[in-house]
């Protein structure tokens, strides 16, 4: 799932999620990418669409920048807590992508500048945590 608010950066955190999920052997035909509007709205679309149970891990990727209100904390707290309960609820990975950042120029050092990519690193850890559950249960062949 990605926000479509900050695009500028969140179209970067997905190229780095593409770029990880090729380098893991995904076909890229078979990665659904899917839009929201904001970071607020991650959380209940990445949970609905594991409850389908067609998906092994999800990646979130979102971009929050502070502002001049408190509505930066209460959207960072919120969104992050509900991607952390749907991971818990579901059973299922969620590669947390969301970066929480005091500037735009923070974010883009997170989305491919110098920070690296937060949106890759987010792949690679739902990809590495759903094998290691594929382990715990027994699933995997390695």
């Amino acid at each position: 799932m990605v926000s479509r608010f900050n695009e500028a950066v969140t179209r970067r955190l997905l190229e780095g999620a593409m770029t990880a999920l090729a380098d893991a052997g995904y076909d890229e035909g078979h990665v659904d990418v899917m839009w929201v509007p904001g970071a607020w709205e991650l959380p209940v679309s990445v949970r609905r669409a594991l409850e389908t149970r067609r998906y092994r891990a999800a990646v979130a990727l979102g971009a929050v920048i502070r502002g001049e209100t408190p509505h930066f904390d209460y959207i960072c707290t919120e969104a992050s807590r509900g991607l952390g309960d749907t991971a818990l609820t579901t059973g299922l990975p969620v590669g947390f992508g969301m970066l929480t950042c005091e500037s735009l120029a923070q974010a883009m050092a997170r989305a491919g500048g110098e920070a690296g990519n937060k949106g890759a690193e987010a792949a690679a850890a739902a990809i590495e945590t759903a094998n290691t559950l594929e382990q715990v249960d027994g699933r995997a062949t390695t």
